[in-house]
């Protein structure tokens, strides 16, 4: 009998058997009859495809790319922002009216360079009395001290004119520092970010009058989540890409926070480029950390190749022209991929076309070889 006319017969005969059973007046044994009827003729069926294929010579043709070793990583993906070390927003330190600004954005500047003057005339003209009063108490010390050498004169008198002297002298120190506050000076070399002030703008000290920034000095600082802070540590590499800026770089993690963010529950991580770039302070950057890199032997395949039954995880792979399934032990995915703990060996042709169609030990025709990467 051929399988095609017993598969008939057997589906003829569970017609029949559904049919006298719905007279059971037993709902609950009329199921059970039912399911076991199903799973009989299920396996009955697979049986006879079985034979169908075997009688027929019908051979699946399906494509296969071999296994090979390879390193496999897995990284820590996150967003951060660039940083300049060096950034200052300059403001007065005291209250005035500004008189010359000598600087434009874009300007490159040095440390200890003057950007802005406020109104100085005050302090000027408070000196210039000052060092008048101190040419006279100078002429009158030492015409005193003279006379106090010859024994001529009483010692406070000497005292007199010394401590005049001297108090002017400290009053004109304090009024130059003073006077050194009404300039704007730069304390680092960078270039000019923004002027804020204007020619006749009263300004106070803690108002923003002009930024400075370094941009030889770059720095990438991120946030991690909390559950990363056993995973990066410093001198592990760092992959950064600036997608507005279409630009790929290198660097390593120059430091990892041991202090968790309790508002947040992250830490922060701080990193170094180590070129002169393009790229401005604020510019988005996505970083990927390195946290694990496996020997040169190990194995890894696509997960779209890996398939479930339970909690088993397996592929097919050819051996001998026919389908074998692989049960394999899974390690850390990263991005759609599998490490292979245990389960394929290198040189294995890992089924990559047709693997959804084929059972165990069907004849297989490889009509495609390595043309799926895995």
């Amino acid at each position: 009998m051929k399988p095609t006319f017993a598969l008939k017969s057997l589906l003829f005969i569970a017609s029949a058997t559904y049919v006298i059973s719905c007279s059971s007046k037993n709902p609950k044994a009329e199921l059970e009859s039912l399911k076991t009827q199903k799973v009989a003729i299920e396996k009955k069926i697979e049986e006879l495809e079985k034979q169908f294929k075997s009688d027929s010579g019908l051979v699946l043709e399906i494509s296969a790319t071999e296994l090979k070793p390879e390193i496999f990583k897995t990284f820590i993906d996150v967003q951060g922002k660039v940083e300049a070390e060096e950034s200052v927003s300059l403001s007065s330190e005291i209250p005035g009216m500004v008189t010359q600004i000598y600087v434009r954005v874009g300007d490159a500047v040095k440390s200890g360079q003057v950007l802005a003057e406020t109104d100085s005339r005050i302090v000027h003209q408070q000196i210039a009395d000052l060092e008048i009063n101190l040419n006279l108490a100078e002429q009158v010390f030492e015409k005193q001290s003279k006379l106090w050498n010859e024994k001529i004169g009483t010692e406070l008198q000497y005292l007199q004119a010394k401590t005049t002297k001297e108090s002017l002298e400290k009053k004109i120190e304090t009024l130059k520092q003073q006077l050194s506050m009404t300039k704007i000076v730069s304390p680092i070399s960078g270039v000019v970010d923004g002027v804020n002030i204007k020619v006749g703008q009263a300004i106070a000290p803690g108002i923003p009058a002009i930024n400075v920034v370094n941009l030889n000095h770059l720095k990438v600082v991120a946030e991690l989540a909390e559950s990363y802070s056993g995973k990066v540590k410093k001198g592990q590499a760092l992959q950064l890409f600036f997608p507005d800026q279409n630009l790929q770089l290198e660097s390593t993690v120059h430091y990892a926070s041991k202090i968790i963010n309790p508002m947040s529950r992250t830490f922060q991580l701080t990193a170094y480029l180590n070129t002169q770039t393009d790229v401005p302070p604020n510019a988005v950057v996505k970083l990927q950390i390195n946290d694990y890199t496996s020997g040169a032997e190990s194995l890894s395949i696509s997960e779209k190749f890996i398939q479930k039954s339970g909690n088993e995880c397996y592929v097919w792979i050819v051996e001998n022209a026919k389908a074998v399934k692989k049960p394999i032990v899974l390690g850390r995915n990263y991005k759609g991929r599998s490490e292979i703990i245990s389960g394929l060996k290198s040189g294995d042709f890992i089924i990559t076309q047709g693997y959804d169609l084929v059972k165990s030990n069907d004849p297989l025709s490889i009509i495609q070889k390595n043309a799926f990467p895995l």
